[in-house]
Parts: structure tokens; C-alpha cells; sequence
């Protein structure tokens, strides 16, 4: 099983093999179900300021910095663009919007396959396009053991976020890894286009309203359901590897 797809990867990419030595998270409705809060989020705070973002387009940004996401949403009905100041302003309404809303749940199975991961000797990275630091700074906390802020890429660490391949760029020289020495875990078209951009094996878990279409048009090796199908699916996936 997944033999197929590492075939593919590697021949799409034109390396030799496959040998993962971290994995790379993204967070938001990835470690957490946390893109029902964001995507209401942007829509309310969005409506003070005369830009409309529908919910189900909250989910089609996702990935992207926040200041990049207004800016371009400003560019596209404003028909003008606005500056830096502004963008972050705007994008700190969005931010105490979110802040109000419930705490969002880890992801159903996530531990699970985390253990899974470190239990192979993998590292753990997180790449995510936030720049709330009360959603960054609790990762370590309540991922006790198996998330380590020095191994954390968030907005704050890049000039071009997704789907530029730059986030997960540095979270592979943060880990010490090449490209086929990684896997990237994403649930949004816009990230499992800047996994696919870096060159490295993409997994899509579609944890959101979108279309599995969408998130294999951006080049996703593999497409899970949910998490938890995605950890009960670990053992057969490294086995590929392993016996290389």
C-alpha cells in the first residue's frame, strides 16, 4: 500500500529515495479543528472594514500569512492596494475575533499518530502561516513531548508565506532535513501547494468543507478523510520506506 504514490513522488521530483526523517504539520485544522473559529472569524472582522470573505473562502486562504490574505482581498474589491500598517491592523480585529470564540479541540487522532511518528524516530515540525502568538505559544504546552518551540515556523520566521514554498523550506533547514527526507501533513489547497512547491511528500487530510478535487489539483500525494484514518495508516506507510 502507498506504493504508487512514493513511485510517483519520486519520479515527479526525479529523486532516488524516499526517506523521511521528520514530519511536517501544519496547524490549523490540522492539530487543531480550529478553522470553523478562523473562518467566522475573518467574515465578522472582515465586515467592519466593507471586505467580504464568505466562510468557505476563509477555508480556500488558509495557509496564507493574514496580512497577505487582506491585502490580497483589499487588491481584489477595493481594487487598491493597502499598506503594511493597515493590513496588520486590520488583521488584529481578526485576531481578537478569534480570540472570543471557543477553544478549538485538538484534532481527533493527531497524538496518536504523533507517538507514532517520534515512536520511528522522526522529528516533529510545525509550519503554519499564524502570527497569534497566544495560539503559538500553547503548542509546546499541550503537545507536552512531542512539539518543541525550536522546531516551530510561523509567520513571524518567513517574508513569503503560503503557498510560497518558504515556510516549509525552513521548517526542513530547521530540521536539518532534505526534501525526500520529509513529509508534509496539510489540510488546505494553498499549503499542500507550498509542500508540493518545496518538493516534498504531501499529505492531505481534508478536515474541511472542500473538495478532495481541490486539495489533489495542488498535487497532494495522498488524500485521507480525516486524521484518525491517516494514523491507523502510518504503519503501512513507513513500511514503504523501511525496507528500502
Amino acid at each position: 500500500m502507498f506504493e504508487k504514490e512514493i513511485k510517483q513522488y519520486l519520479e515527479r521530483h526525479g529523486f532516488e529515495a524516499f526517506k523521511p526523517k521528520a514530519v511536517l504539520f501544519d496547524m490549523d485544522g490540522v492539530l487543531y479543528n480550529s478553522m470553523p473559529y478562523h473562518a467566522m472569524s475573518w467574515n465578522k472582522s472582515m465586515k467592519k472594514f466593507g471586505l467580504n470573505i464568505t466562510p468557505e473562502e476563509a477555508y480556500e486562504f488558509e495557509g496564507m500569512r493574514g496580512v497577505e490574505t487582506i491585502k490580497l482581498l483589499a487588491k481584489r474589491q477595493w481594487n487598491k492596494d493597502i499598506t503594511d500598517e493597515e493590513s496588520a491592523m486590520m488583521y488584529e480585529e481578526k485576531s481578537n475575533e478569534f480570540k472570543r470564540c471557543s477553544k478549538a479541540e485538538k484534532m481527533e487522532g493527531v497524538e496518536e499518530l504523533m507517538r507514532k511518528i517520534k515512536a520511528d524516530g522522526l522529528k516533529i515540525v510545525v509550519v503554519t502561516g499564524s502570527g497569534q502568538r497566544s495560539l503559538l505559544d500553547k503548542l509546546e504546552s499541550e503537545f507536552n513531548g512531542l512539539i518543541h518551540r525550536d522546531l516551530i515556523i510561523s509567520s513571524f520566521d518567513v517574508k513569503h508565506g503560503k503557498p510560497n514554498p518558504e515556510p516549509y523550506l525552513c521548517g526542513l533547514k530547521k530540521a536539518g532535513v532534505e526534501p525526500w527526507e520529509g513529509i508534509v501533513v496539510e489540510n488546505a489547497p494553498l499549503g499542500v501547494r507550498a509542500g508540493v512547491a518545496a518538493n516534498i511528500f504531501t499529505v492531505a487530510v481534508n478536515t474541511g468543507p472542500l473538495p478532495d478535487k481541490m486539495l489533489a489539483d495542488e498535487g497532494a500525494n495522498i488524500i485521507f478523510d480525516k486524521m484518525t484514518s491517516f494514523r491507523d495508516s502510518w504503519e503501512k506507510l513507513s513500511e514503504n520506506w523501511k525496507k528500502q
